[in-house]
């Protein structure tokens, strides 16, 4: 491994632990009440943060026009239902 990938493959380790950090202190900062809202528990919080870097993926991709927009690859949230 060459320096420089190993300079690279740091600076994405050490944003990926400041990503898990900020998401685990706003989880953290919220009330019981509010974690209940979106169907977690305290305790759950460092289960998720941790399994959060490897669920996530960018779910985006080119719309093939030439303005250098992006769209969504897949919209999961789509059902039908209004």
């Amino acid at each position: 491994m060459s320096l420089v990938n190993l300079f690279v493959a740091g600076r994405a380790a050490l944003a990926n632990w400041r990503e898990r950090r900020r998401a685990f202190d706003e989880l953290t900062a919220l009330d019981d009440r509010s974690l209940a809202d979106i169907g977690i528990h305290r305790s759950q919080i460092p289960a998720i943060v941790e399994g959060l870097h490897e669920f996530v993926h960018l779910d985006i991709a080119p719309t093939g026009g030439h303005t250098g927009e992006f769209a969504p690859s897949h919209n999961r949230l789509a059902t039908g239902h209004r």
